[in-house]
């Protein structure tokens, strides 16, 4: 019963004297932590070929490994049943011990999931049970946990894609991309409402901020670029070439366009690699842009999307340099996720900003 109330409640506006703006921005903020960890623990788990370890998706039987040796080898087992092993890891001579070190990551993921979901659903239920929650923010709340639980789904329709009757050693880029596209969605929701929430606790008239047009377009073009990496992971494209500015000596690569334009857009490594590299720099000056817009009047999120967009590019080269190499690859996922958080923080600065001149000339 109390938690049919508690329902009822989220979208009942509380009194100024029962909303806890601050506490449900903080809530949110931690949220977001966990959101960025599994980001790049997701990452991790593409870069060490782990994704389809798990050929299942239990959610409740699923929370423990397996716990004994027969367990093990029932696992094993049916992963050797899949296209990745029959020709790649297989051939490649993968025994119990490699499949434990795949079969971890691949659970870890799933259990941040996991986490993440009971870590916004069981304050939200008390929030809403108290009637700490603001007018207006009850259906947003809502929504974002609604994403959470289509990510769960998402993320198994992914696997699915390099399990059973298929010959994909890896699973479709274009799921991957939506997965991990929709993750750093929720993650720009998570700090945008945390944003509004906290100008709430300070002004209790406060308004949420609106997304501006500039705001947008710089959105748009790291979104480009977003979607750029993912499915140069999907597709291995950062191996396509480990030199830097050249790629495998020349400026332009060689792309072999006879599967179509379309085609060749989307699954070519060496176009993909080359698209991701250099819109990196349309999305360097459109977050730089962004920066500006805000830096006289919301100082640390102007320095902390420059920091984020900076520290990306770079690790963004030492990846093909080093041939990418897991951590460093790892640590290009993680700082690309924190761009993500750094831009809709200065994206709601900027709604803010203009609001607040609308305002005053009214």
């Amino acid at each position: 019963m109390a938690t049919s109330a508690s329902v009822s409640n989220l979208f009942k506006p509380a009194p100024h004297t029962r909303a806890r703006p601050l506490a449900l921005a903080r809530w949110l903020e931690l949220v977001a932590l966990l959101v960025v960890t599994i980001v790049v623990v997701g990452g991790i788990t593409r870069l060490t070929e782990s994704g389809l370890s798990i050929t299942e998706w239990n959610v409740v039987s699923g929370i423990l490994p397996p716990l004994t040796e027969a367990a093990w080898q029932a696992e094993f087992a049916k992963y050797r049943l899949t296209a990745e092993y029959r020709m790649e890891s297989g051939p490649a001579g993968m025994d119990l011990a490699a499949f434990k070190f795949i079969f971890f990551w691949e659970w870890f993921h799933r259990i941040l999931g996991r986490v993440i979901g009971l870590a916004f659903l069981l304050p939200l239920i008390v929030f809403a049970a108290r009637r700490a929650i603001p007018a207006g923010y009850g259906w947003r709340l809502a929504a974002m946990f609604s994403l959470i639980l289509g990510q769960g789904a998402l993320g198994w329709f992914m696997v699915s894609s390099g399990v059973g009757e298929t010959d994909l050693t890896d699973v479709s880029h274009f799921r991957l991309s939506a997965h991990l596209l929709t993750a750093l969605f929720l993650l720009a929701g998570l700090v945008w409402t945390s944003r509004d929430l906290r100008r709430l606790a300070v002004d209790p008239a406060a308004r949420p901020a609106p997304l501006t047009a500039g705001a947008a377009v710089a959105g748009l073009v790291l979104f480009v670029q977003l979607l750029l990496g993912a499915w140069v992971a999907g597709l291995n494209a950062g191996h396509a070439a480990y030199d830097w500015p050249l790629m495998n000596g020349r400026l332009i690569p060689q792309v072999d366009w006879s599967g179509g334009m379309l085609w060749t857009l989307t699954h070519d490594p060496f176009l993909l690699q080359f698209l991701h590299r250099w819109w990196a720099w349309v999305a360097v000056a459109a977050l730089v842009w962004l920066a500006r817009g805000v830096r006289t009047t919301d100082r640390f999120a102007s320095i902390a999307v420059n920091a984020a967009i900076g520290t990306m590019v770079l690790l963004g080269i030492a990846t093909v340099l080093s041939g990418v190499s897991l951590w460093i690859a790892a640590a290009h996922q993680l700082v690309g996720a924190l761009t993500v958080a750094a831009t809709a923080w200065a994206m709601h600065s900027l709604g803010h900003s203009y609001s607040q001149s609308r305002q005053a000339e009214a």
